[in-house]
């Protein structure tokens, strides 16, 4: 059985350590969707990061770097917490009625808490993108949402979510599994135990394993 005090800590330090990411790295989430948006339904040239990065500095200033930050790390402590945080449940309960924790029991986990993730973060997702893509907005994150399901209804919230859960469970299914497995591997073939130098050591040989050596 998984007791609460276990699944509130994968929660816990999963949602904390994307959140931290999040913060450091939001300013190139807010250029990422500006050069996503840009000449939507027009043609013409388009503007490079480089360039976009210089223009929003000097036309909007420093702030606008981390707009919609608030429901980005209301996003980061949720989905983080979940995606990463139900893998393990997931995989516990695959392995209760199965009783296995092959690689297609870690893709499934992996895809299913990516998917879940998704599907329930979503409204924050959107909520994110519309303070980024308006800088002159001044209602703030709450007074958008309020506007957004008074005025497009609340199934606006989930836009988009069909191909965001994909790429999610995808992404979370290549990530975690891959990362279970060679984890495995390393503990059956080496010395090392769970904790830290494991962890440590298995990002050193995950890295070469993808990347090779020079």
């Amino acid at each position: 059985m998984v007791s609460p005090s276990y699944l509130f800590y994968h929660f816990g330090t999963s949602g904390l350590s994307v959140a931290v990411a999040t913060g450091v790295t939001h300013p190139l989430d807010v250029l990422k969707v500006r050069l996503q948006m840009q000449l939507v339904g027009q043609r013409g040239p388009l503007t490079g990061m480089g360039k976009l990065f210089f223009q929003v500095l000097k036309n909007e200033g420093t702030r606008s770097m981390y707009l919609g930050l608030a429901p980005a790390l209301t996003r980061s402590v949720l989905y983080g917490g979940l995606r990463l945080g139900l893998y393990e449940p997931s995989k516990n309960v695959c392995n209760w009625a199965f009783g296995s924790t092959n690689i297609l029991v870690k893709i499934a986990s992996g895809a299913f808490s990516g998917g879940i993730a998704t599907a329930l973060t979503n409204p924050v997702e959107v909520l994110k993108v519309r303070l980024q893509m308006n800088p002159n907005l001044r209602r703030g994150p709450i007074g958008e949402l309020q506007r957004i399901i008074s005025e497009e209804g609340i199934r606006a919230l989930w836009k988009g979510v069909g191909p965001a859960m994909s790429r999610a469970a995808a992404l979370t299914a290549s990530q975690l599994a891959t990362y279970d497995e060679s984890k495995r591997i390393l503990i059956r073939r080496t010395p090392l135990e769970e904790g830290f130098p494991l962890h440590l050591m298995h990002r050193e040989y995950f890295y070469n394993c993808t990347h090779g050596h020079d």
